[in-house]
């Protein structure tokens, strides 16, 4: 009997320390047709971004979920916006015509709604050098799992669709002319 509560105390505690990492920010192909649609070459940069609270990123007490390279969740949406900008050829390297800020008024996770479903939900606001902005959201629900490990790994890999489905959202808004429209 004491060994199996050795055991059990012992796989409780391996299981404690574990780290969700999302991945890696990809760029979405629809959104990368979407920037390059609207013809607007090196013309926008991506100024700060701000996030309105802190997100608790611990994951059923079995670990926290980060993000790679040690990014900061407002810094992985900005390099994520960056990212799709550089690819559709709208990122300004020097000399941008208008540069994006952004504010995170939202955001929230949980691995463990319903039990086995779980979800992201971001809302942000992006204001333009030229006096415009612009607000999105994105509420994203996934199959997260029983288990702890399978539901924080879940919720952890749901982050980065997430972004995909808001930069999406963002750019394809039609308010987002106004947002990058150069001012004459």
């Amino acid at each position: 009997m004491k060994k199996l509560i050795l055991v059990a105390i012992t796989a409780i505690a391996l299981t404690g320390c574990q780290t969700y990492n999302a991945q890696m920010y990809g760029v979405s192909p629809d959104t990368n047709y979407a920037i390059k649609s609207l013809k607007v070459n090196e013309a926008i940069s991506v100024g700060e971004f701000s996030l309105s609270r802190p997100l608790d990123t611990n994951c059923r007490a079995v670990g926290p979920i980060t993000l790679p390279n040690n990014l900061t969740f407002q810094s992985y949406i900005k390099k994520a916006l960056e990212d799709e900008l550089k690819v559709g050829g709208a990122y300004a390297y020097q000399s941008p015509k208008v540069t994006l800020s952004g504010r995170i008024n939202r955001l929230d996770m949980s691995s463990s709604k319903g039990l086995l479903r779980g979800y992201w939900d971001i809302d942000i606001t992006l204001e333009s050098s030229n006096g415009q902005s612009l607000t999105a959201s994105e509420y994203y629900e996934f199959d997260s799992g029983f288990d702890g490990f399978s539901a924080c790994k879940n919720t952890a890999d749901g982050f980065m669709p997430t972004v995909q489905n808001l930069i999406g959202k963002i750019v394809k808004s039609p308010k987002f002319k106004d947002l990058i429209a150069i001012k004459k």
